[in-house]
Order: C-alpha cells, then structure tokens, then sequence
C-alpha cells in the first residue's frame, strides 16, 4: 500500500537543496521539513521555503521547537561566538548535540503517517564540517532504529534513509544540483549573517561553500 513519497529534510542551504532536487529527480513525491529551532537567524528558513516552492514539494512543513533551551552551540547560544574557519580543533562548536537524531525522528514520524519509507536527509562525510551526526555510521544505526521502533516492523516494511551525497566533495555536490535545475542563488549557508542576511565569508560554512564553486568553475 506505499506510494513513492519521499520526506526531505531541507535546512535552506546547498547540500539540502541539491538533495531534495535528487528526491525528485528519482520520481519521489516530496514532502519538505523544515525547523525553526533557534537557530542565529531566520534567513536560512526563508530560503527553505524558496527552494520548497521552486521545487514544487507536494507539502512545506516548518517545525518549530526551541533548542536555545540548553544551547551548547554557536547556533543555539548567544553565549558563544561563531569561530572563523579552520580556526578550532576537534568537533566545532557550530555543531548542534544530536540535531539529525531529532530532525530524522521527526522526519520518520512524519513519514509514517504520510505512508512514505524514504526519508533523504543532504549529510556529508568529504567537505563538511566535522559533525559527528553526518557520519555513514550514525545514519545506518538510525535506520535499523526506527525500523525496530514504528510500525514497519510488525508490518513486514522497512524504512529507507538516503544519503545521495554522502561521499561528495562541494564541487561535485554543486555540479549535480545545476544539472538538476538547482537555483542556488535561493540557498543560505552562512552560519553568521549579518542583519541584512548577507554571509559573513568567514564561518566553516560559507569558506567550503566558496571553495565548492571555486572548484566547479562556477
């Protein structure tokens, strides 16, 4: 009784984007999911719903739920700067404790009630950050976890994560995207924009971003 439907996380930025322009591209009915979880700014969201709508999603949902609660993250605390890039060792402090782990439940949960078994989330383990919740490993155990714990299990189906840029590089990210018709002037990556949402240019994001159409020759 599934239909192809599809949901795709979708943050606003390139690696989401080009993602959700394979989803499609592959015949999914695609359900967008967005959060407004506290994070620096609101900018990425309204590019969220531009991609969203230039893609022609079936549905937009934004999720809001409050992570500034405990912070722990440049992106959910005031209390801490958004570092330049290449400037600190180890897992950045722009990572965001467990926020896949919490983006993928919703997405599966969301999933389950729209009767879809695909769930496309845009992670990367060559030019990105350093984030643990992007790592091939995490995204197989959270699989077999969601499969133990929704209904596929008793109902002899299975839930499918797909990782369709997992192992490229910015360039390669950004070369399939154009190939797919992706409007990248819509997307935001800067983790620190300024008032008017311009990026920053500095921040880890925005300096493997730049790298990434340097690379393309765009």
């Amino acid at each position: 009784m599934m239909s192809k439907k599809a949901v795709v996380l979708l943050s606003g930025g390139l690696d989401s984007a080009t993602c959700l322009a394979i989803a499609k591209s592959e015949g999914f009915k695609c359900y967008a999911l967005s959060f407004d979880y506290g994070q620096r700014h609101a900018v990425e969201l309204e590019s969220a719903r531009k991609v969203a709508a230039a893609a022609g999603v079936e549905k937009h949902v934004v999720i809001k739920i409050d992570l500034t609660l405990w912070g722990g993250s440049a992106l959910t605390s005031d209390e801490i700067s958004v570092p330049a890039a290449g400037s600190a060792e180890g897992i950045p402090v722009t990572y965001v404790p467990a926020r896949n782990t919490i983006f993928l439940s919703f997405a599966a949960a969301w999933a389950e009630v729209l009767g879809a078994k695909d769930i496309f989330i845009g992670v990367n383990s060559v030019d990105y950050s350093g984030y643990p919740d992007c790592r091939p490993q995490f995204i197989k155990a959270f699989r077999d976890c969601i499969n133990l714990g929704t209904k596929a299990c008793d109902e002899n189906w299975s839930f499918e994560i797909h990782t369709p840029i997992q192992y490229d590089n910015k360039a390669q990210i950004i070369k399939k995207g154009l190939a797919l018709g992706v409007d990248y002037s819509l997307t935001h990556s800067c983790y620190n924009p300024d008032e008017s949402g311009h990026p920053c240019g500095k921040c880890d994001s925005c300096v493997l971003r730049q790298k990434g159409f340097a690379e393309a020759g765009i």
